[in-house]
C-alpha cells in the first residue's frame, strides 16, 4: 500500500487506481481483473491494437481509444464496459466472424484456438449482416507434417507474424497484400520447409482462430474421451522447458507449451512441441534385450540384462581403463533417469565422459 501511495492515479470504471508510468491502459486494467476482450493481444509481444475489440472510453476523447497501445496517464478517467462499447465490440465481433468458414474449431488446433469463437458466443455475435466477401486462401499443398495452414480461418491478427519475429527472431512469416487480398505467406509463397521456418509451432499455440493448427493433435480428434492436460518438463534438452502433455485416455495427442514456464514463456523448440510419436511407437522397446551365444538379441528377465550390462562395464574398465566408456544419455528419457545415467558414470565408473542425444 506504501508503495501504491507514491504512484500516480487514475479512474477505471468509477474507481480509482494506481499505476506505474509505462503501462498501458489493458495492462491495468487486466491487473485489476476487468475483462477486455482481444484477439490480436498476445502478453508476450508488442502491443499491435489491430483488432479493436480492447477499445475503452475515455474522457475527453472523441473516439474509443485501443487500450492496449495506450499509455495509463495520471488523471484519465476510463470505463471499460457497458454503453456503445459493448455494441462497438458485437459489431466487430459480427465483422470479423462474417468472414469466417469456421467460427468454431477444435480445441486441439492449439493453445489460443478457441479465442475467437468463445468471444462470439460471450457477445452473441453469430450474424450474417456482413456476409460477402472474404479473405484468405489456404495452403492445403503445403504438405508438412505439422502445422496446418488453413487461412480461411484467419482474421489478420499478425500474431504469428509478430511471434516468430519476435519472440522466434526466424522471420518466416511474412504478410502480402492488403485489404480482402492480405494473406500470410513465407518467402517467395512458398511451402514452410522451404523458408526459414524451424517448425517450432509458435504460430500455431497464439493462433486465435485455428487458421495455423497443429496437424498431428488434429489427427487425433475422433478419438473418444475428455483432452486433459498435464504439466511436466520437456526431457529432450537441459533447458528445461514446461509444457502440457495432452492425453485422451492413455494416449498422448498432443503438447502445448506452458505459456507461464519460467525457462520457455510459452516457446518450444520442434522436438519439444511435435517430437512424441516415440512414447506409443509399435518399435519401442517393452523388454530388455540382450546377445544369446550366436549374436542375436532376445527377450531378457531385467536382473539378467543389469547383470549382464555391469559384468560387461566393469570388464571394460578393468582392461582398458575408467575412460575407455563413454554413455549418452537419451533425450527421451525423463529427467530423474538422466540424472541417475550420469551419477552411474560419474560415481561409479569414475569417468566425466557422458553426453545427452540432444545436442546431436
Amino acid at each position: 500500500m506504501a508503495d501504491d501511495a507514491t504512484k500516480p492515479t487514475l479512474v477505471l470504471d468509477g474507481d480509482e487506481v494506481a499505476f506505474t508510468p509505462g503501462e498501458t491502459l489493458y495492462e491495468v486494467a487486466e491487473r485489476h481483473r476487468r475483462e477486455i476482450p482481444t484477439l490480436c493481444y498476445d502478453e508476450r509481444l508488442e502491443a499491435f491494437g489491430g483488432c479493436r475489440l480492447c477499445i475503452v472510453a475515455l474522457e475527453g476523447s472523441r473516439n474509443p481509444v485501443a487500450s492496449c497501445t495506450t499509455r495509463a496517464e495520471a488523471g484519465m478517467r476510463v470505463t471499460t464496459k457497458g454503453g456503445t462499447i459493448e455494441l462497438h465490440r458485437r459489431v466487430l465481433l459480427e465483422m470479423v466472424a462474417s468472414e469466417q468458414r469456421d467460427v468454431h474449431v477444435d480445441p486441439l488446433s492449439g493453445y489460443a484456438s478457441q479465442e475467437l469463437g468463445d468471444l462470439v458466443d460471450r457477445y452473441d455475435a453469430h450474424t450474417g449482416r456482413f456476409d460477402g466477401a472474404t479473405s484468405g486462401t489456404s495452403r492445403l499443398d503445403d504438405t508438412n507434417p505439422f502445422i496446418l495452414r488453413d487461412y480461411e480461418n484467419c482474421i489478420s491478427c499478425y500474431r504469428c507474424v509478430r511471434v516468430c519475429a519476435e519472440q522466434e527472431g526466424d522471420y518466416a512469416i511474412s504478410v502480402k497484400n492488403r485489404g480482402f487480398d492480405t494473406q500470410i505467406t513465407v518467402e517467395f509463397d512458398g511451402v514452410l520447409k522451404d523458408s526459414a521456418c524451424t517448425f517450432c509451432g509458435q504460430c500455431v499455440q497464439t493462433c486465435p482462430t485455428g487458421a495455423l493448427a497443429d496437424i498431428k493433435a488434429l489427427a487425433h480428434k475422433a478419438r473418444e474421451g475428455e483432452t486433459e492436460k498435464t504439466r511436466t518438463i520437456c526431457t529432450y534438452c537441459g533447458v528445461g522447458c514446461s509444457v502440457d502433455v495432452l492425453t485422451r485416455g492413455d494416449r498422448i495427442v498432443g503438447v502445448h507449451p506452458a505459456m507461464d514456464g519460467p525457462a520457455n514463456e510459452g516457446a518450444l523448440c520442434v522436438k519439444g512441441q511435435f517430437a512424441f510419436d516415440f512414447v506409443h511407437h509399435p518399435d519401442r522397446l517393452t523388454a530388455p534385450l540382450v546377445r544369446n551365444d550366436h549374436g542375436m538379441l532376445v527377450p531378457a528377465s531385467w536382473d539378467d540384462a543389469l547383470d549382464r550390462a555391469a559384468a560387461g562395464l566393469l570388464q571394460a574398465v578393468n582392461e582398458h581403463g575408467r575412460h575407455s566408456v563413454y554413455a549418452i544419455a537419451s533425450g527421451r528419457a525423463p529427467n530423474e533417469a538422466a540424472y541417475t545415467m550420469q551419477k552411474l558414470v560419474r560415481a561409479g565408473l569414475g569417468t566425466s565422459y557422458i553426453d545427452n542425444c540432444s545436442r546431436a
